[in-house]
């Protein structure tokens, strides 16, 4: 039972970082067109995306992992590297739910007016080095937490 809930612990981490950086790189090369359409086709494609693959991810790995620690023995509050993974995970949820997603949403409605009208590219540049910038932030820390969960360091 460990190694088939490890198996979809570790699925659910792909999905969930694979569908954010690869979010971050389908919104870069649609930035490169200026183009307000492709921008609103992309961003509201990652929102998307982040409904069917990001949230379920993260669900899964807080339910697996919760499972894990239990059946593998390990107290969740008492070790280390699970206890910081933990805090590194929960720092990201936090950066998506109150900058990127607002953000991600604020970059779509901005494009959606470019295609109605006149499209402030310098704005949405603006914007999009926030959303950037916060998304970078919410990937880097699961990333490390990945890390803890690996190489299980002493501390």
């Amino acid at each position: 039972m460990y190694l088939a809930f490890k198996l979809v612990h570790i699925l659910s981490v792909v999905m969930f970082l694979g569908n954010i950086t690869t979010g971050l790189f389908w919104h870069a090369h649609a930035a490169r067109t200026r183009d307000p359409r492709l921008l609103f086709h992309a961003m509201d494609g990652i929102i998307r995306s982040d409904r069917w693959f990001t949230l379920p991810g993260v669900l899964s790995i807080i339910v697996t992992g919760v499972l894990l620690a239990i059946l593998g023995g390990y107290p969740l509050l008492r070790t280390p590297w699970i206890t910081i993974s933990l805090v590194l995970f929960s720092v990201s949820g936090v950066l998506f739910g109150v900058r990127v997603a607002p953000l991600q949403t604020q970059l779509r409605s901005l494009a959606q007016r470019g295609i109605e009208g006149t499209f402030d590219h310098a704005a949405y540049a603006a914007l999009t080095r926030r959303w950037e910038a916060w998304g970078l932030a919410a990937l880097i820390t699961p990333l490390l937490a990945m890390a803890l969960m690996v190489f299980k360091p002493g501390l």
